[in-house]
């Protein structure tokens, strides 16, 4: 049997309840979606909830919702999944990027004042700041904050990974500190809806854009018609929007996970937990964690100090462990070098080493101690080897 990286755990009570919604009168724009909602606002103390098709939808409605547009300035990290980037970029923004910490993978709070600094005296500061949690690790939240306050950028936290996390004893999601926060439901992540995602806020004016925008721009409130005293059927299109949407089908699901995603974080901890104890005498760096916060450790990710990453990689794949790498860095990409063709890698020498390191090893909710124990015992044999 091969060993997955990750895989989602559905029950047959997650089936019962989507069979359940099959039989309702709506499979979409319904009551679970709207049930959904709340439950996620209630869980991460959000005002508001928008849920999505995916999360690169919400990353792209979010970014439009505060009205990033052409010209503007945008940065995110180099080590993210493609789509925080692609939401720049539809809005037309000029898309930069700031290097990681090579001890939290996470966005270098070191690097990040020394760029806005610089980018101050060329006039060329960013109206958005996209931070990404890592594998479940929260940012330095508390900082970027301090500085958007100074900088005067907004914030939208890539939280894909972090449904969840915490940073001391506020949840990711109830937005202390940003403007927007968006969570992934793939299969793979903490708890799942089949495909989706979702934003969560505590401006109004954000939720009202980004419901706009999630339906073709299009609102039936009355409170934003340009044609006022129409019929009750009447409806106005505001922006240009898309149609991602969640089902009523995808939200029963969710509803259902959402139920159990303290469990599956406990399960989460437990194995990083014996990661950390079975592989700190070897050559192996893993992520740090800040004691004070809390991960939802979507991803286990290591650091290899002397061996060849991509040797380990087909290593551990003859032996069925599948592993991964989250993620090659954006300027890498072949679509993104007529972005980045002048980059210098000395700009990002932690991403390069992220890159040439690091590999994101098994985890999930219902990894068998037999499994875990199989992955580290074969990663020992082969740095024996």
């Amino acid at each position: 049997m091969t060993i997955p990286y990750s895989r989602q755990t559905i029950s047959k009570i997650d089936i019962f309840q989507v069979q359940k919604s099959l039989r309702q009168n709506f499979l979409t724009q319904g009551p679970l979606v709207r049930k959904f909602e709340k439950n996620i606002s209630k869980f991460v103390n959000s005002k508001y909830t928008l849920s999505t098709n995916s999360a690169s939808s919400a990353l792209e409605i979010a970014c439009k919702s505060i009205g990033l547009k052409k010209n503007d300035y945008a940065w995110t990290v180099p080590i993210t999944y493609v789509a925080t980037a692609n939401a720049i970029l539809h809005c037309q923004a000029k898309l930069d990027l700031v290097d990681i910490d090579y001890s939290t993978f996470n966005i270098s709070i070191e690097k990040l004042e020394k760029k806005l600094l610089i980018s101050k005296k060329q006039n060329k500061l960013p109206k958005l700041i996209i931070p990404v949690h890592l594998g479940g690790e929260p940012c330095d939240m508390e900082s970027i904050y301090k500085l958007s306050k100074k900088y005067k950028f907004k914030i939208i936290e890539d939280a894909s990974h972090a449904f969840g996390s915490k940073i001391k004893n506020s949840k990711i999601g109830s937005c202390k500190f940003s403007d927007m926060t968006v969570f992934s439901f793939h299969p793979v992540k903490i708890f799942t809806t089949g495909e989706g995602g979702c934003i969560t806020t505590n401006s109004k004016k954000y939720f009202e854009n980004c419901q706009m925008l999630r339906s073709g721009g299009i609102t039936k409130n009355q409170r934003f018609f340009t044609y006022k005293k129409k019929p009750n059927w009447y409806y106005e299109q505001k922006f240009l929007g898309h149609n991602c949407r969640m089902s009523d089908i995808n939200a029963s699901l969710g509803i259902s996970q959402l139920k159990k995603v303290k469990n599956f974080n406990i399960l989460r901890e437990k194995i990083k937990r014996q990661y950390i104890l079975s592989l700190e005498d070897l050559p192996i760096d893993h992520q740090v964690f800040n004691k004070l916060n809390k991960s939802s450790n979507h991803l286990f990710i290591i650091s290899l100090k002397k061996h060849n990453r991509d040797k380990l990689y087909e290593f551990l794949k003859k032996f069925k462990i599948e592993t991964n790498l989250h993620y090659m860095p954006i300027y890498k990409h072949p679509f993104y070098r007529r972005y980045f063709n002048k980059i210098k890698k000395q700009g990002f020498k932690n991403s390069e080493k992220y890159y040439k390191n690091c590999l994101s090893i098994p985890i999930f909710p219902l990894m068998k101690s037999i499994e875990q124990n199989k992955v580290i015992n074969k990663i020992k044999e082969f740095l024996r080897h």
